[in-house]
């Protein structure tokens, strides 16, 4: 049978291989993990230092603070929201931490003390979690939408960590041994049989959030709220209470980078951070999840981290240009929007197309087997 219905259907069946494997369907799929093999190979041929196992050491490292702050993000956006302040967040729990171990002095009393280290790293976080509870509160309690209420979170965060400092830098924040607050620089220099701890701590907030994610009711809330969030709310799920708590997580996953960016540095600038949190949507984005919410998973989240990571290394280290790297990371997020909406779209019509490869014939008010054509 000859017609333009046969004809598709043979062009759809002659991209799969004898046994029903669908290559287009596998190679969309696993978009994000082709795409970090052909960084790798391409930067391995380019420069003889990319693939050495101290040089993918150091990458992950780098990478471990944008997979920290996509996990968090991945959070919001399952939910259908966004946080635009996780940079800023960054930027002010990292000078939380280095007020406290540049000591807090009380002239009135004449009396200055320096907290330890672990003590620093739990106030900032909890700083961060403060953040995040607002932004919740904000968009729950108050009906700000996500993007509005984390812009304007965005400029006060920024704005309270330079005025902490007074838009100067804390410097030295290894401390003094004689002060008892020594070991912040733990989390950036430091590694346990030969792993980076920021690496470790990315495996062990991953794993968390994908256990959560997966086998947790939490995590069943998260989903079935960010895909249709009037019928969650009508099945009992706390629909604002998932809110608030999303964005908690995402604000203590920044203030974790944070800790470990201002550590490695051993300084921590009211600035750092700037625009992290569109390299944290990008990963996600390039992990395969919508932003309309509802659709992503952990594993997805940490490829497009490395994606976004290892390319970004590797053009520095070949030496491209500052300004062509913004080129080609932005050229990367595009094509990967489109790869999803490609994805989606084809999901959407294998859903529609009834079993045994039957399609409705409107003309006729009745089915039409479609032939297949040759191979």
């Amino acid at each position: 049978m000859s017609t333009t219905k046969s004809a598709l259907a043979g062009i759809s069946k002659s991209a799969r291989f004898s046994g029903g494997l669908d290559v287009p369907r596998l190679l969309l799929e696993g978009r994000a993990f082709i795409a970090l093999i052909v960084i790798v190979v391409a930067f391995s041929i380019l420069s003889p230092n990319y693939f050495t196992v101290e040089n993918l050491l150091t990458m992950s490292s780098h990478v471990a603070i944008f997979a920290i702050l996509a996990v968090g993000m991945l959070m919001v956006i399952l939910n259908g929201g966004i946080d635009l302040s996780v940079g800023s967040t960054v930027g002010l729990t990292g000078v939380i931490a280095g007020f406290l171990l540049q000591g807090v002095k009380i002239p009135a009393l004449g009396i200055a003390f320096y907290p330890a280290a672990w003590v620093c790293v739990i106030v900032a976080v909890a700083v961060g979690a403060l953040v995040g509870w607002i932004n919740g509160a904000l968009v729950s309690r108050f009906g700000v939408a996500p993007f509005v209420a984390t812009l304007g979170t965005l400029y006060v965060v920024r704005g309270a960590a330079l005025l902490i400092t007074g838009g100067l830098t804390y410097p030295n924040l290894r401390g003094e041994a004689a002060l008892g607050n020594t070991g912040f620089d733990w989390f950036g220099f430091n590694r346990i049989l030969g792993i980076p701890i920021g690496v470790l701590f990315m495996i062990v907030i991953a794993t968390v959030a994908a256990v959560v994610l997966s086998r947790s009711p939490f995590g069943r809330w998260l989903y079935a709220s960010g895909g249709n969030e009037r019928a969650a709310e009508l099945s009992g799920i706390p629909v604002k209470r998932v809110k608030v708590r999303i964005y908690v997580i995402s604000g203590i996953c920044a203030a974790i980078a944070g800790v470990i960016v201002s550590s490695e540095l051993t300084s921590a600038n009211p600035t750092s951070g700037n625009s992290f949190e569109l390299t944290a949507i990008a990963a996600v984005v390039i992990g395969g999840a919508a932003l309309s919410g509802g659709r992503g998973n952990i594993r997805g989240v940490l490829l497009g981290a490395f994606v976004i990571g290892f390319l970004s290394d590797g053009l520095v280290i070949v030496g491209v240009s500052e300004y062509w790297q913004m080129v080609f990371k932005g050229a990367v997020i595009v094509v990967a929007v489109m790869l999803n909406r490609i994805e989606r779209r084809s999901k959407r019509v294998k859903a529609t197309t009834p079993p045994g490869g039957q399609t409705a014939d409107p003309s006729k008010g009745v089915e039409s087997a479609t032939a297949s054509s040759p191979a």
